[in-house]
């Protein structure tokens, strides 16, 4: 029986740092010549040449039109070959594989190329099966649920003119104008923000306009009042990022929200009675107090695993992949304009300190919970991966093939998967340490 081909190149594996490896490979000439044969009959057999019939044309004219994608077929069955020797090999654990150095092909010579594996370290935490955690769930009391249902009264409510000074949560009739000179092509919603007359403005958060909360509460009907607003650097409407706008405000009403009574919200929310949505609202809560044991459960069985594999190497590559993760994230955060950019820019060296420990913490999670995934042999399906993404979409509001084809892309559908391994084994482990 013929070798494989894996069989037949040569590897050699080196040491280059922590828990990176090299990994040199070698094609033998003889190895390059047949595999090139292979490669050239193949072609040879379907193209379509002018003046020969399809699978007639001479193997040395082939040869010559289509060198580049032989060449490339070719390159493609060596490196395949490499990552099934180096996958085939029991004692590396690979966690990622790059080319390092590709050498220049040449038909039936000696072929050479390079590829550089982040090798996982060794995580200790063979004891994981015994892990127990003591969690209790905290107690739903009456005063929780009367506040639940006084929310909902309030919630469910309409609004009513009142006389007297507004108070924080009250509705605003108003007619207002702030001083910011609208350019020509200003849009509906920009006007609507600097003048407007009969409108609504509510005293609690967000905001309609920047500081009317702490300027209009206490405001009287039939009264006008000035006030500045500070807009954001980051506000939805560009051109009044950054800006102080002056505004004068009229009040033609007061509102303020009703509370229900027992009998309005039993109908408001389709109850049997108050003491059934009494009951029902209880439940709920119980449900999130359980949710949450469950949460603080995980994470009290996590710190028994981190403390269980004590230290380890932590690969730089990958290091360095979630700080600049982390950075991103930040620079998202506080660079809301050129401005901020240029800052951002310059302190990026204490950015990229601060987040550090938040970087070796993220990558040990993650090879600790996959020492623990592969113990108890979990693995993700493509359709536990295709209903993430589906839930996913929905969030995002896009279609789940646009989701895949970006997260593809970005390379971010292996973090999704490692997200989703991470999951389900701290799941089973919760459920065993509870139990």
């Amino acid at each position: 029986m013929a070798k494989k081909l894996s069989e037949s190149i040569v590897m050699e594996v080196k040491d280059n740092g922590a828990c990176v490896k090299v990994f040199e490979f070698s094609v033998p000439a003889d190895i390059a010549k047949n595999e090139s044969g292979k490669v050239l009959n193949y072609i040879a057999g379907v193209a379509q040449l002018p003046g020969f019939r399809p699978g007639k044309a001479p193997q040395a004219l082939v040869s010559k039109k289509y060198a580049g994608e032989i060449n490339e077929e070719l390159r493609n069955r060596f490196v395949g070959a490499a990552v099934e020797k180096i996958e085939a090999d029991g004692a590396l654990d690979l966690l990622s594989l790059r080319f390092k150095e590709m050498g220049e092909f040449k038909a039936g010579e000696q072929f050479a190329f390079s590829m550089e594996g982040i090798i996982a370290p060794e995580v200790n935490i063979a004891d994981y099966k015994n892990i127990k955690v003591e969690v209790p769930v905290d107690a739903v009391e009456d005063k929780a649920v009367e506040e639940r249902l006084d929310m909902y009264r309030s919630m469910y409510g309409s609004y009513a003119d009142v006389e007297g000074a507004a108070q924080a949560e009250d509705m605003l009739k108003v007619d207002y104008k702030g001083d910011f000179e609208l350019p020509e092509d200003a849009s509906a919603s920009l006007k609507r923000q600097i003048e407007a007359t009969d409108a609504f403005m509510w005293l609690n958060e967000p905001e309609n306009i920047p500081g009317c909360i702490k300027a209009m509460t206490g405001a009287e009907v039939g009264k006008e009042y000035n006030f500045t607003a500070e807009y954001p650097a980051d506000y939805r409407e560009a051109a009044l990022a950054g800006k102080s706008v002056n505004y004068t405000v009229k009040v033609s009403a007061v509102q303020r929200r009703k509370q229900l009574t027992d009998a309005e919200l039993v109908e408001r929310t389709a109850s049997e009675s108050i003491d059934a949505l009494r009951e029902n609202i209880r439940k709920g809560l119980e449900m999130d107090a359980k949710n949450q044991q469950r949460r603080n459960a995980a994470e009290a069985v996590y710190a028994k695993l981190d403390e269980m594999a004590g230290e380890f190497a932590l690969p730089e590559a990958l290091l360095e992949s979630e700080t600049q993760k982390l950075l991103q994230q930040k620079a998202r955060e506080e660079v809301k304009s050129e401005e901020d950019a240029e800052k951002f820019k310059a302190a990026v060296a204490d950015y990229r300190a601060a987040l550090a420990d938040d970087a070796k913490k993220s990558v040990r999670r993650t090879l600790i919970l996959r020492q623990a995934a592969k113990l108890e042999n979990i693995t993700v399906s493509d359709e536990e991966l295709d209903a993430q993404m589906q839930m996913m979409s929905r969030y995002y509001g896009c279609k789940p093939r646009e989701l895949r084809d970006m997260l593809e892309k970005s390379g971010a559908i292996d973090e999704l998967r490692v997200d989703i391994i991470s999951g389900k084994v701290l799941d089973k482990l919760t459920e065993a340490a509870l139990a």
